[in-house]
């Protein structure tokens, strides 16, 4: 009888339910398309939702906030793009080249910018990224402001990406694929490593663990899983541009992390659902506020998006410091808790 008690212990069971959990959101997730949501639509929120997923490993768990994480979401993008246009290498190939030029990229920065912290680690990655994408803006196969156009999607085990649906279980899969691997990585011994730096890095340093080799990895793996996110969303759209690569993109990634709560699995993906939502129903409910007041100005709100993503954003601070999920995961803690 011990033995069982043993092997259900408080910790696994919460993996357990988690995993139940997410196999239930995998299966939602694959029904929208079936209910008439737009299919191109939802690979935009899931390839934005990979990305602040591996920003969150970093940030969240890891405690190093980073302002240069769009040079690996852009870079992937340009390098897939190229390989699969220019030299033609096929889908798969050229995702994965796409990844690896992001896991170099990532591991050129990290060893650099692990040298500080705080904001001078911040400070080192903004100007590491910048440097980044005025390559990109300067070099001839990037196609400049235009960017790269006509990415070829191509097939993949046998699969036609020209299909949006199908397509779109492919990106559902890639997502799914980044998302366990971080869960792998944060219920693991590596994980509970990440958070003894986040909360206490002289006290790993003292235990004799390479703190500087810990982050690292972290800072790989993030880029990685970045670049993976980058690499799919050319896909998508078929194209790759310096939107993806500039500053501006790394503070998005930062907004989707806090608004849904960063140092949680789901937060991320709330957040990403939550700003490209605004991004595309804000002109949406302009229109909709004009007709209905007669307000003009209203009309304008598409074109004022980053005004109203920064009010939620400014809401959700004071209001929901740990953010949406963060704060109802604290909440169910304390009923919790209350109950026991």
């Amino acid at each position: 009888m011990n033995a069982i008690a043993s092997t259900d212990s408080p910790p696994r069971v919460k993996r357990r339910n988690q995993a139940y959990g997410y196999v239930l959101l995998a299966l939602g997730l694959a029904a929208l398309p079936l209910v008439g949501m737009y299919p191109i639509f939802l690979m935009k929120i899931l390839c934005y939702a990979l990305f602040a997923c591996a920003f969150n490993l970093l940030l969240g768990f890891t405690g190093l906030l980073s302002f240069g994480h769009a040079a690996f979401f852009g870079s992937a993008g340009y390098a897939a793009g190229h390989a699969m246009k220019v030299w033609e290498v096929g889908t798969g190939p050229g995702l994965l080249y796409g990844v690896a030029v992001a896991t170099v990229l990532g591991f050129v920065v990290g060893s650099l910018a692990i040298r500080r912290s705080g904001i001078y680690f911040a400070m080192i990655t903004l100007a590491l990224s910048q440097m980044v994408f005025f390559f990109y803006l300067q070099a001839p196969f990037t196609g400049g402001e235009d960017g790269l156009q006509r990415i070829p999607r191509g097939t993949l085990f046998g699969l036609d990406l020209a299909n949006d649906l199908t397509l779109f279980y492919v990106v559902l899969a890639i997502f799914l694929f980044g998302f366990w691997l971080i869960w792998r990585a944060v219920n693991s011994p590596f994980g509970q490593l990440l958070k003894a730096v986040r909360e206490n890095e002289p006290r790993a340093l003292s235990l004799g663990y390479d703190v500087d080799r810990v982050k690292l990895l972290a800072f790989v793996l993030s880029a990685a899983l970045s670049g993976l996110a980058g690499a799919t969303k050319a896909l998508v759209f078929v194209s790759a541009t310096l939107s993806d690569a500039v500053w501006q993109m790394s503070g998005l990634v930062i907004l989707m992390t806090l608004i849904g709560g960063m140092g949680t699995m789901l937060g991320p993906v709330v957040g990403a659902f939550i700003v490209v939502m605004l991004e595309n129903k804000v002109g949406d409910l302009g229109r909709a506020l004009t007709k209905l007041t007669g307000v003009e100005w209203f009309r304008g709100l598409g074109e004022s998006v980053t005004i109203v993503t920064g009010l939620i954003f400014i809401v959700c601070v004071l209001a929901f410091r740990k953010g949406l999920v963060g704060e109802y995961l604290a909440w169910r803690e304390r009923r919790q808790t209350a109950t026991d």
